[in-house]
């Protein structure tokens, strides 16, 4: 591929195996490894095919994950020294990710702090538009990974072969950048499912969804969900006032 995309990844290695395990609704205290590390495994697979800059650690908890994978195809052991069991493989990941998981709720937790605060000097209520609390709907922005699966799903099925064949004169990265902006002008919100619908081939899906990623990039759309592994939603970035055919010239 010609075209690359370089995102401000803050998600990692971890959120990803963190993202498998609630997806599939797994026991983070007894993971199946095997099925975990197929799935990661797809996962990169996916970002190297759309050439994302993947970082290191992402390749050493691959490693990490077939390792562990290895180990607990061994028959367990026991001691006769000291009749103990040996300690689980998956032990020291699992400790990980619970201490992980923790932190990112206590930064969950700091981040809506900090909107509250925020939100402590508002307009006056007569110069706000009054929505009726039942009409009020909570987003959660989605991830790396939330966007991945939609991907993914959407070219299910295709023989390998084709995902190789991205670009070609029909469609270009910037073109598809500025048909989502335009369709945004027109509908204050895009589904992405839709709008991977609307392609007319594979090619024209990769594309797309290439455009989607550079467009999160620039800030010029947020990607949401009403709830977790739900449907994606694409919206204008209403902090970013700067038009994208503006900012290309300058």
């Amino acid at each position: 591929m010609s075209y690359k995309i370089k995102l401000e990844m803050f998600e990692g290695p971890l959120d990803l195996l963190l993202y498998l395990v609630k997806k599939d609704h797994l026991n983070i205290y007894d993971i199946p490894i095997a099925e975990v590390t197929v799935q990661y495994l797809k996962y990169i697979d996916i970002m190297r095919l759309l050439n994302l800059n993947i970082a290191g650690e992402f390749l050493v908890m691959a490693a990490t994950l077939m390792q562990i994978k290895s180990k607990m195809l061994l028959p367990l052991e026991e001691s006769q020294e000291t009749s103990e069991v040996q300690e689980d493989p998956r032990q020291e990941l699992v400790k990980r990710l619970l201490e992980y998981e923790k932190f990112k709720e206590i930064a969950q937790n700091l981040r809506e702090r900090e909107t509250d605060q925020r939100d402590v000097f508002k307009r006056p209520k007569s110069l706000e538009q009054e929505i009726p609390e039942d009409e009020q709907e909570v987003y959660f922005e989605a991830s790396l990974f939330d966007l991945i699966t939609a991907f993914s799903a959407a070219l299910e099925g295709v023989p390998k072969e084709l995902f190789y064949e991205v670009i070609k004169d029909e469609f270009t990265v910037e073109d598809k950048v500025h048909d989502i902006l335009h369709m945004l002008l027109v509908s204050s919100s895009l589904q992405l499912s839709e709008l991977f619908t609307k392609a007319k081939n594979k090619i024209e899906i990769i594309v797309t969804f290439l455009a989607i990623l550079e467009l999160i990039r620039l800030k010029e759309i947020v990607a949401r969900q009403k709830g977790l592994f739900q449907e994606i939603e694409i919206t204008r970035n209403k902090e970013n006032i700067i038009p994208y055919d503006r900012r290309n010239k300058t």
